[in-house]
């Protein structure tokens, strides 16, 4: 299942840096898209803002098919302090800003792309085209919350593929 989720992840990841490249995050001394997953970084107790994270929340496999087919939940996390110079009175505003990127990325069609193997990328590696797709339904925002002084939404997606053969 690492595959579908990688695959997903730099699919995502790239639509939202295409819609928005000032969106970044120094992660490590390191500047990087304003995209991560949480269970692919060193545990921290700061929570970023201005960026989008995603967490793997729920998993089905069906085996009635040729191949199983993997459901998997995908949870998108994402916060705003607002602006320093608005004092944080634009929070609301810069929220909506990230809702409608998101939306335009998970939005975009194709909602399915060619399942790659990126175990090996890197390094002047390429990543390896697989043999299936993975899809995604329309995304699922839920209610903005206020924490403190920050705003955040959390926002789910289904996310489907075809487990290959060889594959965990």
């Amino acid at each position: 299942m690492q595959n579908e989720k990688d695959t997903f992840y730099m699919t995502l990841q790239s639509r939202l840096a295409a819609l928005n490249p000032a969106r970044t995050i120094v992660v490590r001394g390191v500047v990087r898209p304003g995209t991560l997953v949480d269970e692919n970084e060193l545990p921290s107790e700061w929570v970023p803002v201005d960026v989008f994270r995603l967490q793997w929340t729920g998993l089905q496999v069906n085996n009635t098919g040729p191949l199983p087919l993997v459901a998997m939940e995908c949870s998108i996390q994402y916060a705003t302090d607002g602006s320093s110079g608005n004092c944080g009175m634009d929070r609301g505003r810069l929220l909506a800003a990230m809702d409608a990127e998101l939306a335009a990325a998970l939005g975009a069609e194709p909602h399915t792309v060619g399942k790659m193997n990126y175990s090996a990328a890197g390094a002047g590696v390429a990543a390896t085209p697989m043999g299936t797709n993975v899809f995604w339904a329309d995304p699922v925002f839920g209610a903005a919350k206020a924490v403190e002084e920050r705003l955040e939404r959390t926002t789910t997606v289904q996310v489907f593929a075809y487990q290959e053969a060889g594959e965990l």
